[in-house]
């Protein structure tokens, strides 16, 4: 059964991945589509950047594939010369009750493709402290 078809419901099925729509394929001869319109290395100045959201979910994916603990939350993303700096929070150590769990704040720097490139844990502090402002 072709993508986009009914199937014996009367549904429209549509493909299970994004990837597999009916797009053409780019002409022989190196055309590039919009979703390959980036420049390649040393092809000009201004790179391609990844959005910030995927910035985000990318800078906490895989600090968590390299801690082995999954990120509470991404407090503080910029985007730099070479792609993005994102501060990302980790629960380094459970405690009870749960205002004194063990806190850490990683600085991650990811390249234009939202490749991690370097991180850096800046911060340990406990759940419940909040920062004084002077």
């Amino acid at each position: 059964m072709a993508a986009g078809s009914e199937d014996g419901s009367g549904r429209t099925r549509r493909p299970s991945h994004p990837r597999s729509s009916n797009r053409t394929p780019p002409p022989e001869g190196g055309g590039t589509s919009r979703a390959d319109s980036r420049p390649s290395a040393g092809e000009g100045s201004s790179r391609h950047r990844v959005s910030a959201p995927r910035a985000m979910r990318s800078a906490a994916q895989q600090l968590e594939e390299l801690l082995g603990r999954a990120p509470e939350s991404v407090s503080a993303l910029r985007p730099t010369e070479d792609g993005w700096q994102a501060d990302v929070e980790v629960l380094e150590l459970e405690r009870v009750p749960s205002t004194t769990s063990v806190m850490a704040s990683y600085r991650v720097t990811l390249d234009g493709d939202g490749e991690l490139m370097a991180y850096e844990r800046t911060r340990r502090y406990t759940r419940g402290q909040v920062d004084r402002k002077a």
